[in-house]
């Protein structure tokens, strides 16, 4: 594992040298699509070995082997133009070939899609063939290479967190596993994460199902059932990349914004799913008028709470969720205690496990927690279950992440259920009588020590700011 990490952060060292990859958020960017093409050029010369008539939607002197093979090939400004001026514009404009039914050819079209809405951001030739040859030394059709690559590049995926706007894609893998292991979704239901990021929830999903896929049917089966719609262009490319890495020939991940459709687009049976692993972009205001794709009384800017709407809306009855969401839905007046009402009187939100603010740091310290809920039957009681920071912490970090094996207590706790110092029930009638208020704090935990809310936070900081002018404003007075 030493050797691949070595390498990896070799070839980063290297763009550290180049003017165009100057900050992390660049080189992740360059990395990505470099890593990607590779894995999936590797991939189809394997599909061309194994399966009969099966052809290659790249160019032939565009795949990876034929430019960035031998270590001695081209380089400086001939490698440069090859890429900036060949590479990129063909692949981005690549034909969609049909097949014999009149199918798009899934494979081209994800090429196509990566290629138009990635660059190559390095600025020298010489740069760039001293990367591609720190790549060449991981072979991606070795299984134990791929198998160690995969662990790094599960790193890679996490260092997002500390990359400026790119982490908001991440989601600690404790939270992926943990959830996906509560849902336990089977091997014929249909699994999907509408703001799939960089494919935490997928590759969750897609193991636990491999787990438990005893055929070659039910292995293929997992491909088409486990999917992830995702916008933005670099999460996108990195959760194919993910999926490749977990031996997924052809990513079942759509490249589009969910909430730029009308609810009422996803009317059919077909856009009904049985399982939701989420955690929605929150704190962010969408885009392109995008509320107005949901009713007059439900809209808002706040992205979580439209795609708390969307989640319950594409849920088939009985379908269940599992959704990361911040304190701030939770709560409130108006719209958000209409979302939460709608929540609560079409699905039965049984549980909402309580995390500590940190476990998103650095990129965020909002107050989080993961809602579980089946639609078609209204709640009656929720169950809460408050998850305590490891003894000695005083918060999680980078170096400390949250790990899956600090939930042993909730897993044991989850089948046979009982109210002790870290879980605790409330009425519907309670919540109800509250203004569907659900952001509830644990009756056990003395009043001292309680967390407090985003918006108690907010008004004890203005207090404390008003109370810092006042001290100042005496302390003027008295030097005067």
């Amino acid at each position: 594992m030493a050797n691949i990490s070595g390498i990896v952060k070799s070839a980063r060292n290297t763009m550290r040298q180049d003017i165009g990859t100057g900050s992390d958020e660049l080189r992740i960017l360059q990395l990505g699509w470099m890593l990607f093409f590779k894995i999936f050029s590797d991939k189809e010369k394997e599909l061309e070995l194994i399966q009969d008539n099966y052809k290659s939607p790249i160019p032939d002197a565009l795949h990876w082997d034929k430019w960035a093979g031998d270590d001695e090939g081209m380089t400086g400004d001939e490698l440069l133009n090859f890429v900036d001026r060949q590479l990129f514009p063909t692949l981005a404009d690549l034909k969609l070939v049909l097949d014999k039914q009149g199918q798009v050819n899934k494979r081209a079209l994800l090429v196509r899609e990566v290629f138009a809405n990635n660059y190559n951001y390095m600025k020298s030739g010489i740069h760039l063939r001293q990367v591609i040859n720190k790549l060449n030394e991981i072979d991606f059709n070795r299984s134990k290479d791929k198998q160690v690559f995969g662990q790094i590049y599960e790193t890679f995926l996490g260092e997002l967190q500390s990359a400026g706007t790119l982490g908001e894609f991440y989601t600690p893998r404790a939270l992926t596993e943990l959830m996906v292991e509560l849902i336990d979704p089977t091997l014929t239901e249909k699994v999907l994460d509408p703001a799939c990021g960089t494919g935490g929830f997928l590759t969750a999903a897609l193991e636990h199902l491999k787990a438990k896929a005893g055929t070659v049917a039910e292995r293929e089966a997992i491909q088409e059932n486990v999917m992830g719609w995702e916008y933005k262009p670099l999460p996108y490319l990195l959760a194919n990349t993910n999926l490749i890495l977990h031996d997924i020939n052809l990513p079942n991940i759509q490249y589009q914004d969910s909430l730029a459709k009308s609810l009422s687009e996803y009317h059919r049976v077909k856009d009904k799913v049985d399982v939701i692993l989420a955690n929605p972009p929150f704190g962010g205001v969408v885009s392109n008028n995008n509320e107005t794709n949901f009713p007059q009384s439900l809209r808002t800017k706040e992205s979580a709470d439209l795609f708390l709407i969307l989640m319950m809306h594409l849920l088939k009855d009985g379908g269940r969720a599992a959704v990361v969401l911040p304190d701030g839905s939770l709560t409130g007046d108006g719209v958000k205690q209409r979302i939460r009402q709608k929540l609560l009187e079409e699905c039965n939100l049984h549980t909402i496990i309580r995390l500590p603010n940190s476990v998103f740091q650095p990129y965020a310290s909002v107050a989080t927690n993961l809602l579980f809920f089946v639609k078609g039957e209204a709640t009656k009681t929720v169950w809460y279950y408050e998850h305590k920071l490891p003894e000695g912490y005083k918060a999680y970090s980078k170096t400390k992440p949250i790990q899956l094996a600090e939930f042993a207590g909730l897993k044991a706790w989850w089948h046979k259920r009982e109210a002790n110092e870290q879980a605790w029930q409330v009425d519907m009638k309670t919540i109800k009588k509250n203004g569907y208020n659900l952001d509830i704090k644990n009756p056990q935990q003395p009043e001292a020590e309680q967390q407090h809310s985003s918006r108690e936070l907010l008004k004890m900081l203005h207090q404390s700011f008003a109370k810092s002018d006042a001290l100042l404003a005496k302390l003027r007075e008295e030097l005067v």
